[in-house]
């Protein structure tokens, strides 16, 4: 008897170990990643891959590589730093071709910084600029058509530099909304409130609207010196026009991004009380996607190098982390003005590079870029997870002096112990 009750001890352990094992191996994650979050305790990190729109990154449609062309039809003057072309505006589609609006700057010196700029010498790439616009057949080949907002006579805003153009059409008219600054980038805050220029037509002739329309802010708040990088989208039946500025002050700047709203496009402009609505990003670039407003995030903050969306066009979320994104990217969104309830995405724009070849010939040029951000669109190159940058890339990011000598001091120390 107790023989036979040992070996019904026994026989209940090993099943017991089997079914513990089965049990374990039951709660693990599965070998195959599902495409919807399974319904098991998951790590932090796991539950916030199910918060992407997909759990690959090949599967998201808010996830892109990015790749860049340059663009033929731009003259640099051999890249000397006299002539410089920047923040290009979104690319618009009228009377059979591409249009696009930019900083240019032409100037008989590089910038020579603040304390020696004057009436012709520019502090910063972006000083003592106009906002011209070119014209493409085909997106890769442009032609400079001219100056379309120049600066208009002091002490109306823009006397000094007008910059950073974006393009709104709004009931068959178009808006360029620029920075008009009334002194040289650099000597206080970049001083630079937005104002408009408004036409029945692309080409012009671009009427001043001679006020400003989107102030900066109060004394104390986060954007009370620069109100930067206009970009308007219809949204909602109205305008929404996102804006940067900074914290801080320099050196320590950290961009962020506001939102003001209007039903007209000449204002008024009410900014919104959740501001700032984008706590990252330098020169920000938005379309509608689907119901909401996508946001490309390059650089400064805790969310550099994301491409983010709002359902509501205000509370943003980090939808895909991605690299060598565009620098104040202008894409071509065909329904960026239809205010449209499912946003179709991106395929391509303009952007640009600055300190095209070392400061002391210091400006700016713009090229090219291409993705896949779009609905109606997959291109498997597009989505892949890396991009195999070059050794030289690498070593150029190398030690300074001073970074060398505080490595060989803790080395000498370590020595002595």
């Amino acid at each position: 008897m107790k023989k036979q009750l040992f070996i019904y001890a026994t026989l209940c352990l090993v099943l017991s170990g089997m079914n513990n094992s089965t049990a374990q191996n039951t709660e693990s994650f599965p070998f195959v990643l599902p495409k919807e979050k399974p319904n098991m305790p998951l790590s932090a990190s796991m539950e916030r891959n199910y918060s992407y729109i997909a759990p690959r990154p090949e599967d998201n449609e808010l996830f892109s590589q990015f790749k860049y062309t340059m663009l033929k039809g731009f003259d640099y003057n051999n890249h000397d730093g006299t002539i410089s072309r920047r923040d290009p505006s979104k690319v618009i589609f009228e009377n059979g071709k591409y249009y696009i609006w930019y900083t240019k700057r032409h100037t008989p010196t590089p910038p020579q910084g603040a304390a020696k700029s004057s009436s012709t010498i520019p502090s910063s790439d972006w000083d003592l600029s106009e906002i011209w616009y070119a014209t493409s057949k085909d997106g890769f080949t442009w032609k400079e058509e001219g100056v379309a907002v120049p600066r208009p006579p002091k002490p109306n805003v823009g006397w000094r530099s007008v910059s950073t153009t974006d393009i709104l059409k709004w009931k068959n008219k178009y808006y360029l909304y620029y920075q008009g600054f009334m002194e040289a980038s650099g000597k206080r805050g970049d001083d630079c409130p937005v104002a408009v220029s408004y036409s029945d037509s692309p080409d012009g002739p671009w009427t001043p609207a001679n006020k400003i329309v989107i102030p900066n802010g109060e004394k104390g708040a986060w954007d009370q010196y620069s109100i930067h990088d206009p970009y308007p989208i219809v949204y909602k039946d109205k305008i929404y026009l996102y804006y940067k500025s900074d914290f801080d002050g320099d050196p320590r700047l950290v961009r962020m991004q506001g939102l003001a709203i209007a039903d007209n496009p000449l204002g008024p402009f009410k900014k919104h009380p959740l501001n700032p609505v984008i706590t990252s990003g330098h020169e920000t670039t938005l379309f509608p996607y689907k119901s909401g407003i996508a946001a490309l995030v390059i650089k400064d903050g805790n969310e550099h190098n994301t491409i983010q969306f709002a359902e509501d066009g205000v509370n943003f979320k980090i939808a895909a982390i991605t690299e060598l994104m565009p620098k104040a990217g202008g894409p071509f969104i065909p329904d960026v003005f239809e205010n449209t309830k499912d946003g179709r995405g991106i395929t391509w724009g303009i952007s640009h590079l600055t300190n095209y070849t070392n400061w002391s010939q210091n400006h700016s040029i713009l090229l090219r870029f291409d993705c896949d951000l779009s609905q109606d669109i997959h291109d498997p190159i597009m989505k892949r997870h890396q991009v195999p940058y070059k050794p030289e890339v690498y070593f150029s990011q190398g030690l300074n002096a001073d970074q060398r000598k505080r490595i060989k001091e803790e080395t000498r120390k370590l020595k002595k112990e």
